[in-house]
């Protein structure tokens, strides 16, 4: 989860991505059982085959390969083009690829069963092979992959192995409750198209992509759209739009005028922008909860050492207002709690009972002064466009003058942030906006706060952070676990590694033209779980 992102999409970053995984494996349901009670069909509706979705996306997919993407861009693409083993919603799990997942009597070996008769876009058979290959691969040091250390136990490596065509056996080193929330994570990708690939992220053939989804690959043109086409031979029904493109437009206040003149059909509005949409009279306006904390992120690694003074992050934190910076970033308190913990209201252990540094402008003064920081100038990146990100950084440059430090505001497009963001490299910036969504098993936001991980973005370490996170990941005992993640959760608070400023709703402007939204299932970072289920009315 190199970038599941808000900041960096989203950072969605990195939707981990990221859906809430829990429950037993005897809760589930078949995609296709999905939509047996929606609203759409309640109120005469019926879904009709054919026309044309356009959705509205702020920046060019990254990759289109949903083990390597963390944007939300290409997540949200990825999830029409590749279907996954199960997800979860509410600690149901609804099955796609996978029949089933049991777990043996001591947790060690998890046996997954497919589906039988899967093919890919391009006529190949879908099976065993193609779930051990794709694991293989994320185990692959040389590939790279963002999910690898959730695949790593304690040290050693989970195994995949193949029983017959449509059976894998996960053998697992020791227990781990975080197993199952891992796995959701997981999309199978062709071992026919990526066997010989030396390195699977950089393969041209991810350009045009070969998936299992409801829809495939048609086109894509840079800087414009990217168009897939129903896949007829969908393993949950034929899916009933022609096609889905994805309109890309950079400029918020364009793309918001292309949606209310019908040029783009659904599109994520910002709260600054909701009543104007809604007004219109033409959209369905979708409020949900993605399980999203947006952020301010001190950069440790920035090449003037700041950031990697504790009282600093303290300092710049105590300048700073949580409830006004909601105000300002997202208009009212209905799209925003106030944050105080790295991990969210929907995730196990969750304790926003931790310390936190704000709202005293004297301490702020003290530890600035204290520390050199008054008269200097710091760096601030956003994303252009992004009102959120904009309003923040306004805010935070007058506050960090009303203490004697100055702010400079660099905004750059979706793109060439996501770059930066992501960079390990990049030290010419001390302060940003992010956003992550790490779904239910907390074991997930290792990969943000541990030591020399690829997705610690403050580049922050603390050797008993690291070590509280392998144990939280192989603690069975339930009320040990919470221990340990409720100390995670106020060691972190404590070290001011973030400035947590609101668990966030997202907000979906919806064309009242198309239905199936329920049966479509709303997700975080992806909007719509199974795309297949929507239609034109």
């Amino acid at each position: 989860m190199r970038k599941y992102f808000s900041g960096v999409i989203i950072l969605a970053l990195l939707t981990m991505l990221v859906t809430a995984c829990s429950g037993d494996a005897g809760n589930s349901a078949a995609p296709s059982d999905a939509s047996s009670s929606g609203a759409s069909q309640a109120s005469g509706d019926q879904p009709k085959d054919g026309g044309n979705l356009i959705i509205g996306v702020q920046a060019d997919p990254v990759i289109l390969n949903p083990n390597y993407a963390g944007d939300r861009v290409s997540l949200t693409i990825d999830q029409a083009l590749f279907a996954p083993l199960f997800q979860v919603n509410n600690g149901k799990k609804t099955f796609y690829l996978a029949d089933s997942l049991e777990p043996s009597a001591d947790n060690l070996t998890y046996t997954l069963k497919l589906k039988s008769g899967l093919t890919w876009h391009d006529g190949e058979k879908l099976t065993a092979d193609d779930v051990v290959f794709t694991i293989d691969k994320i185990l692959d040091p040389k590939q790279n992959s963002m999910l690898r250390s959730n695949f790593i136990i304690n040290g050693k490596p989970i195994k995949a192995v193949k029983v017959d065509d449509t059976t894998v056996e996960f053998k697992l080193p020791q227990v781990s409750p975080a197993f199952e929330a891992t796995l959701v994570q997981v999309t199978p990708i062709p071992k026919h198209i990526f066997e010989h690939e030396a390195d699977i992220e950089k393969s041209p053939k991810n350009n045009a992509p070969i998936g299992s989804g409801p829809f495939k690959f048609k086109e894509y043109k840079t800087g414009e759209y990217v168009t897939l086409e129903r896949f007829d031979n969908y393993f949950g029904g034929k899916p009933h739009l022609d096609t889905i493109t994805y309109r890309i437009s950079k400029d918020a206040n364009a793309s918001n005028l292309a949606l209310q003149n019908g040029e783009i059909n659904i599109k994520y509005v910002d709260p600054q922008d909701a009543a104007t949409i809604e007004a219109t009279g033409n959209f369905e306006m979708k409020n949900y909860s993605e399980g999203r904390l947006a952020y301010m992120l001190f950069n440790e690694n920035s090449d003037t050492g700041l950031m990697k003074n504790k009282e600093v992050r303290e300092g710049l934190s105590y300048a700073l207002n949580r409830e006004e910076l909601i105000q300002v970033a997202y208009t009212s308190p209905d799209y925003a709690d106030p944050a105080k913990s790295f991990v969210t209201p929907d995730g196990l252990y969750h304790d926003n009972n931790v310390t936190t540094y704000d709202n005293d402008v004297e301490k702020a003064k003290e530890l600035l002064q204290k520390n050199g920081v008054v008269g200097k100038t710091l760096r601030f990146i956003v994303t252009s466009g992004n009102k959120a990100q904009e309003a923040i950084a306004l805010y935070v440059q007058q506050k960090l003058k009303d203490v004697g430090v100055n702010v400079e505001i660099q905004s750059m497009d979706a793109s060439a942030f996501s770059d930066k963001f992501t960079n390990p490299e990049t030290s010419d910036y001390e302060l940003t906006v992010g956003g992550y969504i790490m779904g239910f098993d907390p074991d997930a936001y290792s990969i943000l706060y541990t030591t020399g991980s690829d997705s610690n973005y403050a580049h922050y370490s603390n050797p008993e952070v690291d070590k509280l996170f392998q144990e939280g990941a192989g603690e069975a005992d339930t009320t040990k676990r919470g221990e340990i993640y409720k100390k995670l959760q106020e060691t972190i608070a404590a070290d001011a590694v973030i400035y947590p400023i609101a668990y966030t709703k997202t907000i979906v402007a919806v064309d009242k033209k198309f239905g199936g939204l329920d049966e479509a299932v709303l997700k975080p970072v992806v909007i719509f779980e199974d795309p297949s289920k929507l239609y034109q009315k």
